[in-house]
């Protein structure tokens, strides 16, 4: 036999071995996945020593300008399920307990175990069984709670409303969904955010920071105490409180003026930028969507055809009609395309496309002041002409159209102003490559003649025709408007303290401001002037292809050294001087005197009475 040659006896010794090797090896590998990679050993193990609680934070409370308290917290209680720890219990007992079915209790257990709507199930993790127990249920639980092992209930709070209005400003706090979790390791299952209004745009400021608390288990899984007395416990950080600009007094008094009807209103003080007032509606009570209820209120709310959750403040888009008339007086000056000597003709509409737009008798001709107060088409008309068309200024139609939107952009039309509140538009102000495309390049003013007049393409929302009328009031600057004014223990952002200016010299404010108060006294705003206070104003009667026209108005008081800006829109209400200005007459009375004029007391009853809602909505 061959001295190299193995024998079978060798070959089934390295054959062994190597079996002997491999099979070690794959206990190391098992052992170092399982105590290294997979964490859910050690969350096993963990789990039967300790159980690791969360401590949520109180939220932060909101108040409004004047220190009212508009939102707190109040406890709720979930009630939590560790499925690993779930041993035979009644759970007819359990059932009755928590106020469910049987099946309601099978279904939930079956959600939380489906890995599709609860991503990154773990049977030793808590999990959410039921959300937002009250006190009381939560007492009758707490009592029986040793009998349903792999239960026990998590301290939370809810948020509690002072006052039944703003719904749209406060936002409400909602159960996260994946795509938070996923953009936010803050968030667990479970966890709940900020989901509209303040409540979302300053979540992080409100939410605070969790704690944890560790609780040491026996050999049978009882809660024994704290672990080393708690000296590894962290304790939560409460949100911060936070400051509105708005007056719940103002606020109250327009969702009333604007009961069953369809609308806005907005006031914004001029030398901060702040908002006082913001009234979008039809609205709703907010304390609708806190509970377990607010699933059901939510899907109400949301089938609504009148929008109720639809902030029409941020998000409407309206032609702005008249309003838009000292915007286009500004540019002409401003372009040197008129003086405010410069007289133009009126024979009951525009002459040059054989009377329309239409006008009502006044004067003729007449001046831009004039002109402002009077409301009229034709004056505003021939200017656009004159800017698009005499060449005395552009060189093209296209490079005067364009130089028109730029100006109107620095007013604040056209795109979004930065409001710290979510979901907020930016309006629309169309380019000349606009109506190239729609006229193959042959178009004149007189083709686009309607924009002069706040009609046509052009749209904008209330709060930024609020924002026109604050930057009158200012002489041509704005601060972007913000509804909180204050964080505690924390500046709000810089960009609200800073001016924008508008890109017109302030010296041509001064004829726009004397036309919009030569409006209130001899004009088409007469109803809402003070006898005390020199309020200054724009009518705009809105066409709506898709019914009545929109009644609007915008202005602001006093003449000098203006302490308010306002406007009000009012969906399907014709003129404007109809419902929006004896609106607005009431909300500055509210706002110069603390209450409505006595005098006035029964035009507050009948404008806060009177629908202006299709009967089936009603």
């Amino acid at each position: 036999m061959s001295a190299n040659k193995k024998t079978p006896l060798a070959n089934r010794r390295y054959i062994l071995s190597g079996a002997v090797i491999l099979v070690a090896l794959l206990f190391i590998l098992r052992l170092f996945y399982l105590q290294v990679i997979d964490t859910n050993y050690k969350t096993w193990a963990d789990s039967n020593a300790f159980l690791r609680k969360t401590l949520y934070p109180s939220r932060g409370m909101i108040y409004d300008r004047k220190g009212k308290l508009l939102v707190f917290n109040q406890p709720a209680y979930d009630v939590m399920l560790i499925m690993r720890e779930m041993q035979p219990f009644d759970t007819l007992d359990f059932c009755q307990t928590v106020g469910i079915s049987k099946e309601q209790f099978i279904k939930r257990i079956a959600d939380i175990k489906d890995r599709r709507l609860n991503p990154g199930y773990s049977s030793y993790v808590p999990q959410v069984f039921m959300n937002q127990l009250s006190a009381q249920d939560y007492g009758v639980l707490q009592e029986k709670l040793y009998k349903f092992p792999g239960f026990y209930i998590q301290n939370r709070t809810i948020r509690e409303y002072e006052y039944p209005y703003a719904a749209l400003v406060l936002g409400n706090i909602g159960e996260v969904n994946k795509h938070d979790i996923a953009k936010d390791d803050y968030y667990v299952q479970g966890d709940y955010s900020g989901r509209s209004g303040v409540e979302s745009f300053y979540e992080k400021e409100l939410r605070g920071k969790k704690g944890v608390e560790i609780l040491l288990r026996d050999a049978h899984g009882r809660i024994q105490g704290k672990y080393e007395n708690g000296i590894h416990d962290v304790n939560p950080v409460s949100g911060r409180n936070i400051t509105l600009s708005l007056d719940i007094g103002l606020q109250a008094l327009g969702e009333k003026l604007m009961k069953n009807k369809v609308g806005s209103i907005v006031m914004i003080e001029p030398s901060t930028g702040q908002i006082l007032c913001m009234v979008s509606s039809p609205s709703y009570d907010p304390s609708i969507l806190v509970g377990r209820q607010r699933g059901k209120n939510q899907s109400m709310l949301e089938q609504d055809p009148l929008k109720p959750l639809f902030n029409r403040c941020l998000m409407g888009a309206y032609p702005p009609g008249s309003t838009f008339k000292p915007a286009m007086g500004l540019i002409y000056l401003q372009e040197h395309v008129i003086t405010p000597e410069t007289f133009y003709t009126c024979a009951g509409g525009y002459p040059l496309l054989g009377g329309k737009p239409k006008c009502h008798i006044h004067p003729s001709p007449l001046s831009l002041i004039p002109a402002l107060a009077t409301s009229c088409n034709s004056y505003f008309c021939w200017g656009l002409h004159d800017m698009l068309d005499s060449r005395k200024h552009f060189p093209s139609v296209q490079e005067a159209l364009d130089n028109w939107k730029s100006h109107l952009n620095g007013m604040g039309y056209g795109h979004r102003l930065g409001v710290d509140l979510p979901g907020e538009k930016g309006g629309y102000i169309p380019s000349s490559k606009v109506y190239d495309k729609i006229y193959n390049r042959r178009w004149t003013s007189s083709t686009i003649i309607s924009v002069a007049i706040g009609q046509g393409e052009v749209t904008a929302t209330p709060l930024q025709i609020c924002n026109m009328a604050a930057s009158v009031a200012n002489h041509g600057y704005y601060y972007t408007p913000h509804i909180v004014k204050a964080i505690e223990g924390a500046s709000i952002d810089s960009v609200y303290l800073r001016r924008h200016y508008t890109g017109i010299d302030s010296v041509y404010y001064d004829p726009i401001a004397e036309g919009m108060r030569g409006a209130v006294t001899s004009g088409t705003c007469r109803r809402v002037a003070l006898p005390d206070i020199e309020v200054c104003g724009k009518t705009g009667t809105a066409q709506n292809p898709h019914g009545k026209d929109h009644s609007i108005f915008m202005g602001f008081a006093p003449y000098h050294n203006a302490k308010v800006a306002i406007s009000v829109l009012v969906e399907n209400a014709g003129f404007g001087a109809t419902y929006a200005v004896p609106i607005a007459k009431l909300m500055l009375e509210k706002f110069f005197s603390g209450d409505v004029y006595p005098a006035d007391k029964p035009m507050e009853d009948y404008y806060s009475n009177i629908s202006l809602l299709p009967r089936n909505a009603l």
